[in-house]
């Protein structure tokens, strides 16, 4: 560690992370409405609140797009494309209903969807890492207009205490680093 490092920095070198994730339910779109406001979502419908085990996707990547300039045989010009968004995939953990029961909204969602139930509902989701204690808030990740890609329960065996879900894959329209109140 650097000689100069002040005590209250190196407080944040933490080599586990707590995190919790919520979803709320996203406002409808209407045609015209740019959904990079920057925000955190304050949905008042509640999917759920969870905690999860491993969280993994919090990554844009952009599409470079290459012109050949006619003439110009030195090289190409490059120009930025559109992002692209990885699932959020969140592994070995559930979301919690009341009294700390299993919340079986996740489920329904899904199975909503596969019945064909219209218009499809989609979440915001808000992911928080939080110090080792859990007492401050480290960085905060937003991301848009979610939908449940893929759910995996767990294999159920007696001998074990597996839990709820094994593994949720959400995919979205947008993420995005916010600044921690």
């Amino acid at each position: 560690m650097a000689e100069n490092a002040s005590p209250s920095n190196s407080s944040h070198l933490v080599t586990t992370f707590r995190f919790e994730i919520k979803l709320r339910r996203s406002a409808q779109i209407i045609a015209g409405s740019n959904l990079t406001t920057g925000e955190i979502p304050t949905g008042n419908d509640v999917l759920g609140d969870g905690a999860f085990q491993e969280c993994s996707g919090l990554e844009i990547e952009m599409d470079i797009q290459e012109y050949q300039e006619g003439g110009r045989n030195d090289g190409v010009i490059r120009r930025i494309g559109r992002a692209k968004y990885s699932n959020i995939v969140l592994k070995r953990g559930m979301f919690y209903g009341e009294g700390e029961r299993a919340n079986r909204d996740l489920w329904r969602w899904l199975q909503d969807i596969v019945a064909g139930k219209r218009p499809i509902a989609r979440y915001d989701g808000i992911i928080e890492v939080k110090s080792p204690d859990g007492s401050e808030v480290l960085a905060t990740w937003v991301f848009d207009r979610g939908l449940p890609a893929k759910i995996q329960g767990p294999q159920l065996n007696g001998k074990s205490g597996d839990i709820a879900i094994e593994e949720l894959h959400i995919a979205h329209e947008g993420l995005r680093l916010v600044e921690t109140p």
